[in-house]
């Protein structure tokens, strides 16, 4: 479980704010021609693209590459490429939701664009970013196939202390668990099925708070 939050938790860390910025550059910054668009036909392919495939990217790039290891910090990174794509599209689509006369208001009173990307724009898009992206982090956090990759253990006698430290996650474990011969392990495995569903619907949960809580503050 804490390799799993030691995961999620600097995977978020790497993911958000990159994909927060791409959203909006390409929304509101960049030039609307050929190039800009064919862009954001990738990042779309990208969202479909096999979590195994980004596995394979991380174990080149970040564990061999960079020389991290089968650390917590290449599969963070790993599983940040993987739900970049997603956290793009979502926030792109929240900023796409943003009423043009708000914005024009804006401008009206002078202010810079940059004013109204932060004054503005993020913070009625803000719901809907927040959802898109806690709810791509919900996806990494039930993935398997990149972290094996990687190198992921299926067994670790150790709690991780740092993000050098070699690691496991609750879905590599409950497959473990899974494949064992004896009962008892059967019944560990779906003990370990409910605590990360209850993980899941925790930070689900979250994206519903945070999302009618600012669109309260929005409508006040």
């Amino acid at each position: 479980m804490l390799g799993s939050l030691w995961v999620i938790f600097l995977t978020a860390l790497i993911a958000f704010p990159i994909g927060v910025g791409t959203a909006i550059y390409l929304e509101e910054y960049a030039a609307d021609n050929k190039f800009t668009e064919f862009i954001k036909l990738n990042i779309a392919n990208l969202a479909g693209v096999p979590s195994i495939i980004y596995g394979m990217l991380g174990l080149a790039v970040f564990v061999r590459l960079f020389s991290m290891g089968r650390t917590i910090l290449a599969a963070a990174f790993t599983m940040a490429i993987l739900i970049l794509p997603i956290i793009i599209i979502s926030s792109q689509e929240a900023i796409k939701s943003v009423p043009s006369s708000l914005k024009q208001a804006s401008y009206a009173l002078g202010t810079t664009k940059w004013q109204t990307v932060t004054g503005v724009i993020i913070p009625y898009a803000l719901p809907g970013i927040l959802t898109g992206s806690i709810l791509a982090i919900s996806r990494a956090l039930g993935e398997a196939a990149p972290l094996i990759v990687v190198g992921a253990l299926a067994y670790v006698s150790f709690i991780p202390k740092g993000p050098l430290d070699q690691f496991t996650v609750l879905p590599i474990q409950i497959f473990n668990w899974a494949g064992m011969p004896k009962k008892e392990f059967q019944d560990v495995a779906a003990a370990g099925i409910i605590v990360l569903l209850i993980i899941l619907l925790g930070i689900n949960s979250v994206a519903i708070i945070l999302r009618n809580k600012y669109q309260i503050r929005m409508k006040d």
